[in-house]
């Protein structure tokens, strides 16, 4: 071959060679590094992705690489997270390392480098968030974002404390409420929620921020009620507040060390919820745990009084629960309601004493009517009234109602004159003699002062000592007893219901067993003999059993 033929021949090859070279470059620095000329396992790469970024800063653009890797990871419920995970420790090694923070000294290029930085790490943020929808990766995706948002609370900024990030909370608390998996609510709650005080702090925050941009009736409202509904430990001082997630501040009087600020986060959430609206099963919710675990939270609980009130006027078993929450704010506050025992009174129907929430009602009317400075008067309608509707009631509900008068005769001893009311004058007596006695009381009368109940008597409770269960007619008769015992406890009688009484009375021991007259008949079908002075059967005399 001539010379300059393999002169050519070696400057085509070494031009293929260079080019070949180029190639490989370019498709190593598009895959973050790893070599692709040859197949290989992504997943076999991820240590080596992993370190070569925490090595050099030229080895960077393997965090696309991982993040690329990730996000098919939220796309697959099955994965097992392993470029998600590498990345979290990548982000978290960078943080710790301060190459995410801004420096006010730091050129043009490092500052170019931390603001790419800081977008890839945004990047990740919401590959974590989409995780909080997929059933099976929500557990991890929730630790990993939590563990993310420490190592920013100490690391994202070049400050000498820790800093809550609140916008990236704001951002998980959103997604743990608008996820369709309930097991990252509860995970949330128990991990979290629960065991650190600034956790719930700013809970409390995104809640009310997340309601402010919501409209009544969308399916996330209900969520963000639950989770509401479920913080009902409220802290009793400032010294309670020592569990921290984040290390906090040293300030005595920042807000995280502060009850009333906490509170205010708790009542500005709860309000933003009634401003939207609440459905009836919300509102039963609410009202059976507003005393003892939503007004607590409050700064100002007068706040509550009108969604209370208008609860309380707006009958049936919505009124029922509404009594504790109003009380409440009468007893505690010293709120005015001028009203509350006509309210309570116009409560008594039929309907309570066969509610599912009698027992509760008469907790409270316990406490209600336990004052011995409320008018005699205004007792006995309640008294009265009672009686009136013990006629028609289940035998759970009077053997509740006789031990409860017996209580408020003892407290009350004006209203006794009820219990056995005689003719006194010569012509109440020819009255009663002639004619009989009318009952005074006006039923239909709204306002308790004046249904003249303490003029009448309690005949209803004599129609109750012949009652057909042997259990309620005992019990009715310890009203024409002697008042010997102090009080009884309530509570050993509100939990039974009609099964209870017939299983004690079937089981009771029974120290005589009665005497029982009977005579077996001769003829049942048949009719009797007219010599024996036998009489027909019943079955005889309705039915002819010998025509065909």
């Amino acid at each position: 071959m001539p010379a300059a033929t393999k002169d050519s021949a070696a400057g085509a090859a070494s031009k293929r060679k260079r080019q070949e070279h180029v190639d490989q470059n370019k498709k190593r620095r598009k895959s973050g590094g790893a070599d692709t000329t040859e197949p290989v396992n992504p997943k076999a790469q991820l240590g080596k992705l992993e370190s070569e970024i925490l090595e050099s800063r030229k080895h960077y653009n393997n965090i696309a690489t991982l993040l690329e890797w990730s996000q098919k990871e939220a796309e697959d419920e099955s994965s097992d997270l392993a470029a998600t995970e590498a990345l979290c420790r990548v982000f978290l090694q960078l943080l710790a390392m301060r190459n995410l923070a801004r420096k006010k000294d730091a050129s043009e290029k490092d500052a170019t480098v931390t603001g790419w930085l800081r977008d890839r790490l945004a990047d990740y943020r919401e590959v974590l968030l989409a995780m909080f929808h997929i059933d099976n990766l929500t557990n991890s995706a929730l630790m990993l974002a939590m563990a993310l948002l420490k190592a920013e609370s100490q690391y994202l900024d070049d400050r000498p404390e820790a800093v809550f990030p609140q916008y990236f909370f704001a951002e998980i608390v959103w997604a743990v409420i608008s996820s369709p998996v309930d097991q990252l609510r509860e995970q949330f709650s128990e991990a979290f929620l629960d065991k650190y005080d600034d956790i719930r702090f700013y809970t409390f925050e995104a809640i009310r921020d997340f309601l402010q941009k919501k409209n009544e009736g969308d399916a996330t409202v209900n969520t963000a009620f639950d989770m509401l509904l479920g913080i009902d430990k409220v802290p009793e001082s400032n010294d309670e507040l020592d569990t921290f997630y984040i290390n906090p501040p040293s300030k005595k009087k920042h807000p995280l060390r502060m009850l009333t600020q906490h509170k205010k986060q708790a009542q500005e959430a709860w309000l933003a919820l009634m401003h939207l609206g609440l459905t009836r099963d919300q509102k039963k919710k609410v009202l059976g745990v507003v005393s003892t675990s939503i007004a607590p939270w409050f700064t100002t609980p007068e706040l509550l009084m009108d969604f209370l009130t208008d609860c309380y006027n707006a009958g049936g078993s919505i009124s029922l629960l509404a009594l504790s929450g109003v009380f409440y704010l009468i007893q505690e506050r010293n709120l005015d309601y001028p009203e509350f025992y006509t309210k309570l009174y116009s409560l008594l129907d039929a309907d309570i004493l066969h509610s599912k929430h009698r027992s509760r009602f008469f907790r409270l009317l316990e406490t209600f009517l336990s004052s011995s400075h409320l008018p005699a008067v205004m007792v006995a309608s309640f008294i009265k009234k009672l009686a009136r509707l013990a006629l028609n009631a289940p035998p759970s509900a009077i053997v509740v109602i006789v031990p409860w008068f017996y209580n408020l005769f003892k407290r009350h001893p004006l209203t006794t004159f009820m219990m056995h009311r005689v003719p006194r004058t010569t012509e109440e007596k020819e009255l009663y003699e002639s004619e009989g006695l009318l009952d005074p009381f006006l039923p239909n009368e709204q306002n308790p002062m004046e249904t003249k109940a303490i003029d009448s008597c309690l005949w209803e409770i004599v129609q109750l000592q012949s009652h057909y269960h042997p259990n309620v007619a005992t019990i009715a008769k310890i009203i024409s007893e002697q008042f010997t015992k102090q009080a009884y406890n309530i509570e050993d009688f509100l939990d039974h219901s009609y099964n209870s009484l017939f299983e004690a009375e079937m089981h009771k021991e029974i120290k005589k067993p009665p005497v029982v007259e009977f005579m077996i008949p001769k003829h049942i079908f048949t009719k009797a003999d007219a010599a024996a002075e036998e009489k027909d059967s019943l079955l005889v005399s309705l039915w002819d059993f010998g025509s065909s």
